[in-house]
């Protein structure tokens, strides 16, 4: 059976002739274009481009081919960037890029304010790549970047914060922070069982630089689940504690679901923007999407 993104992909390659400038150009990895081209050279029988040190070139095949399926290609895209206007004009449709761990506390906000919603989790730099590109409408970034041709407005302030299921005794923790006593304040950080998003303790290690004034922890994760929400969720039925976004942590803590171990002054906060281009007629969208996102943050 043929693969339409086999062909975009093929587009993508005949017209840059490398392989890394496709993959950037479609937001996908550079395997994944490998992959996509083997598979069309497999389905066609003939090879289509040549491996050179620096790019591709390709075969009198893959002219025949370009020449065949360009137009027609073409057309194809134009009716589905069409019928997405369309949708758009009917539906209100829009396209929101967050990044995953910041879904269930800020994306998931959106459903009760819009019908028809396309997310695309990506981190900050795909997003900016994205938005300005024209592949998606808006993103929730955190990160300031000035463009002339982008909008961001500020929508509040997170931070990393420490949290622990409900079984855990902070008394002693709690003494320990009311003394400034730091060194018997990680040792009984230390001695807990550790819940993390990444092998990298990315948020653990940024805590600890600022608030231990130290470059890494000598701890070790125990559990390791790429996502905040569900790191969370896996927290609060079982037994430990982890380092998390506090717009994450809000809600579970309200519902009584874990206990806030630490929201330490030393721990600066990260502002959270939401970012579209200028001039996209999605200015009442964007006003509400930043109306209801600093709610949610305030």
């Amino acid at each position: 059976m043929v693969n339409l993104e086999w062909y975009r992909t093929f587009k993508s390659v005949y017209k840059n002739r490398n392989f890394s400038l496709a993959a950037k150009e479609l937001f996908i990895s550079q395997p994944a274009v490998s992959q996509q081209i083997g598979m069309l050279e497999a389905h066609v029988g003939h090879k289509l481009f040549n491996r050179k040190s620096k790019g591709v070139d390709p075969t009198e095949y893959a002219n025949l081919l370009n020449n065949l399926i360009i137009e027609a290609l073409d057309r194809l895209e134009n009716v589905e960037n069409g019928f997405r206007a369309k949708a758009f004009s009917a539906n209100h449709l829009i396209t929101v890029g967050i990044s995953q761990h910041l879904f269930s506390s800020l994306g998931s906000v959106l459903i009760s304010k819009f019908d028809f919603i396309d997310f695309n989790f990506q981190d900050d730099e795909v997003l900016f790549e994205l938005v300005n590109s024209k592949k998606i409408d808006f993103a929730i970034v955190t990160q300031k970047i000035d463009t002339y041709d982008t909008i961001q407005q500020r929508l509040g302030d997170i931070k990393p914060v420490i949290i622990g299921s409900n079984s855990i005794d902070t008394t002693e923790l709690q003494e320990f922070l009311k003394e400034n006593d730091w060194n018997a304040t990680e040792t009984w950080l230390n001695e807990k069982r550790w819940y993390t998003i990444d092998a990298r303790i990315s948020h653990i290690k940024l805590f600890w630089m600022y608030v231990f004034d130290k470059k890494r922890p000598t701890l070790f994760a125990n559990y390791i689940i790429p996502s905040e929400y569900e790191m969370i969720e896996t927290l609060a039925n079982n037994h430990g504690v982890g380092i998390t976004w506090s717009c994450n942590a809000k809600l579970f803590i309200e519902q009584k679901k874990v206990k806030l171990l630490w929201d330490s002054d030393k721990m600066p906060k990260t502002t959270v923007y939401v970012m579209c281009r200028k001039n996209n007629n999605f200015d009442e969208i964007l006003d509400e999407i930043t109306k209801l996102l600093q709610e949610t943050l305030a």
